[in-house]
């Protein structure tokens, strides 16, 4: 078959893995309009208006949708996240999870059951976030955002939203083990896209009225390619280290003697270390809505989305943890050892300790680019929205709020569904998603959806 659209169906495995892929994304969505009980959703519907260029906006993002309505999907895949990154960090740091992570799929499995128990208690504490949040809220155009505050209206909230992030879990744990898989990343993706055309035409109904104009809408739009064309080109980079084997005679049979190269990704951690450092972030914000006086409330305040604080532990979190998440799925110890048992060596070095400290260091180089690439992108939101606050930094904030440009300190107004952070997450899934539909067709020896030059993914 000529096709590769025709290919997708020709197979029977895949084609049940595209629909069920599909099945379990049309489930999500469909809860994605089922509301929590108790919540007032025309007062709702006003305060998401109103704090659409907030912090509230990405996270609102990141839930399709469903955080802005507190429907029973409101926490999204944050729980489950951010639980990851803590049983990730605990594994460097405590021996037994260190011990387990090495005993391959059992261990593995001991290692996500466990992240699963602390997706529950990480939802029940946002969970009942949210609730008191929203009772400590004033009315909002006139109508108050819950009908009957009380303890009954907060066990009622916890008990949707923790159900809610379970069943999540468990269509993402689905999707990435009967689906085409990535299921965590495609519930994100799927939030994204369904947003996309209301914020287009959220756009145009502004240039129609004059709050943005024609030459701020073709700015937009040129950065926007800009932007895409620059994650293609980055995720697709990798730096190749030549590898020779040494020629070896088993029997009669003469083997090795030939040249291949190490690829390395240029950004192997892909969108992971914004999505984490943007879950550590989100605490305070939880904090927030049960303090409401003293330090703390201070501190919450100094790390609202656009303050310096926050944008200065926003780029230090995304350069940590795409060293973190490298070093999780890539380990030069572990290649420089394989490559000395089967006779390959790197022209120049000596096998060993002395190639595992080559390739980590060119790692390092080429994480540390990486990382600043994603700065980069995930600060294009915050610039495009509410532009950079320069105003509370110390000592020369008050000089740079006077000298910058308003559209630098005050932003563009956008929809956070144009920024860097979205556009990758749509453009790195979609790459993925791609690749991998593309090596289940090869493997059946059919042709992929490009002949000569093979899609890769952000991991192929």
């Amino acid at each position: 078959m000529e096709n590769p659209l025709t290919n997708l169906f020709a197979v029977k495995d895949l084609r049940n893995r595209i629909l069920f892929s599909l099945g379990m994304l049309a489930v999500y969505r469909i809860g994605s309009h089922i509301p929590t009980p108790g919540v007032n959703q025309a007062a709702l519907a006003e305060m998401a208006r109103q704090l659409q260029s907030t912090m509230f906006g990405l996270y609102d993002m990141f839930s399709g949708q469903n955080l802005s309505k507190v429907t029973i999907f409101a926490l999204g895949v944050m729980p489950y996240i951010s639980s990851s990154i803590i049983l990730q960090l605990m594994t460097v740091v405590w021996p037994y999870l260190e011990r387990l992570s090495k005993e391959g799929e059992l261990g593995r499995r001991k290692i996500t059951q466990y992240t699963r128990y602390l997706t529950i208690l990480l939802a029940v504490v946002q969970a009942l976030g949210i609730a008191i949040y929203l009772e400590r809220q004033q009315q909002v155009a006139g109508l108050p955002l819950v009908y009957n505050p009380g303890w009954g209206f907060r066990l009622m909230c916890v008990l949707t939203l923790t159900t809610g992030t379970s069943f999540i879990m468990w269509l993402g744990e689905q999707i990435t083990e009967r689906g085409i898989g990535n299921g965590m990343s495609l519930l994100i993706y799927s939030g994204i896209v369904v947003g996309l055309p209301r914020a287009i035409l959220s756009t145009l109904d502004q240039m129609r009225t004059g709050q943005i104009g024609l030459i701020r809408i073709l700015f937009l739009i040129i950065m926007m390619v800009a932007v895409i064309a620059a994650i293609i080109y980055v995720e697709r980079g990798h730096r190749r280290i030549a590898v020779q084997y040494a020629k070896r005679v088993v029997g009669r049979r003469q083997y090795g003697g030939s040249s291949t190269h190490i690829p390395l990704k240029v950004n192997t951690g892909g969108v992971i270390p914004v999505i984490f450092a943007s879950s550590l972030l989100a605490f305070p914000a939880t904090l927030g809505g049960m303090v409401q006086d003293g330090w703390v409330r201070r501190l919450v305040d100094q790390l609202a989305y656009g303050m310096p604080l926050y944008n200065l532990l926003y780029l230090v979190g995304i350069i940590f943890f795409a060293y973190f998440y490298t070093a999780i799925v890539f380990n030069p110890d572990d290649v420089a050892e394989n490559m000395r048992k089967y006779g390959g060596f790197i022209p120049g070095i000596r096998p060993g300790k002395r190639t595992a400290e080559y390739i980590d260091t060119i790692l390092g180089r080429l994480t540390l680019v990486g990382g600043l690439y994603l700065v980069i992108v995930a600060l294009i939101p915050e610039f495009l929205i509410t532009g950079f606050k320069v105003a509370p930094i110390p000592f020369i904030g008050d000089k740079l709020d006077a000298i910058l440009p308003r559209f630098v300190t005050e932003g563009m107004g956008v929809s956070f569904f144009f920024g860097g952070t979205s556009l990758l997450i749509v453009v790195g899934v979609a790459m993925d998603t791609v690749q991998q539909v593309e090596s289940q067709l090869i493997m059946r020896h059919y042709d992929g959806f490009m002949k000569k030059t093979r899609i890769r993914g952000r991991r192929g």
